[in-house]
């Protein structure tokens, strides 16, 4: 956790809302928080309660935040460079909202990159197979969220999916690739972690294409798996 709140205090943009949403943690998670709070300057704020799981969390930080664009770090995540909001600040004129790549690491090995996800040959029509951009990287104007409403909490782990169907393929909204490495990730997170997560994934990706009138099928998301191989083989050139 630590190393997130460094990468957000490290950045050149300076003009943010920083909002830390915990679940009522009994660690030393706030210990942590409290100690990094003051070299913020009044720009983090915090809340700890329970809560109703991680989409639960997501919406009470973007009802709380303030900025006119925002964005979502989880707590074992931190920013690739300094730069990542300056860019995105510099970016979104004209849009409502941007996104970039993402890479994992090893936990046990930060230096071991495992595998790159890169948005940029997203299309809208490819959510029909599962694929959308990375969403640590996805950063969107506020209204948008106000607009269209918030992430459902009816998804074990694929709220996220449905927040980018429901986004693209029925606000329609106009949204720009950055091409730039946003975020550092490790490997573990609930989406990656298992097979069994893998097939809970499937099923609520089909669910939410349905519930937003898209159609798709099981071996029309199974496709996107294929694309991983490919985001592996980038090792190489990263």
């Amino acid at each position: 956790m630590e190393k997130t709140l460094g990468s957000v205090l490290s950045q050149t943009y300076k003009d943010i809302d920083y909002w830390i949403i915990d679940g009522g943690s009994k660690d030393k998670t706030l210990d942590i928080v409290k100690k990094y709070e003051p070299l913020f300057g009044g720009r983090m704020h915090w809340v700890s309660e329970p809560d109703k799981g991680i989409y639960d969390a997501m919406n009470k930080g973007l009802k709380l935040a303030t900025g006119d664009v925002v964005g979502l770090l989880n707590s074992d995540d931190y920013y690739t460079s300094n730069n990542v909001l300056a860019k995105i600040v510099d970016s979104i004129e004209g849009y409502d909202a941007v996104y970039g790549d993402v890479h994992f690491v090893n936990d046990k090995n930060m230096d071991n990159v495992v595998r790159y996800y890169s948005s940029k040959s997203f299309r809208p029509w490819l959510l029909r197979f599962g694929l959308m951009p990375a969403h640590p990287s996805f950063y969107a104007r506020r209204e948008v969220y106000e607009k269209s409403g918030y992430y459902a909490l009816d998804y074990k782990i694929a709220s996220d999916y449905d927040m980018m169907v429901r986004l693209f393929m029925k606000t329609k909204i106009k949204a720009k690739y950055i091409p730039m490495d946003f975020v550092t990730m490790r490997l573990g997170g609930v989406s990656t972690n298992n097979w069994k997560n893998r097939l809970v994934i499937t099923k609520e990706d089909i669910k939410a294409c349905r519930r937003h009138g898209i159609y798709t099928n099981g071996f029309m998301i199974s496709m996107k798996y294929f694309k991983k191989i490919f985001e592996l083989r980038t090792l190489k050139r990263f």
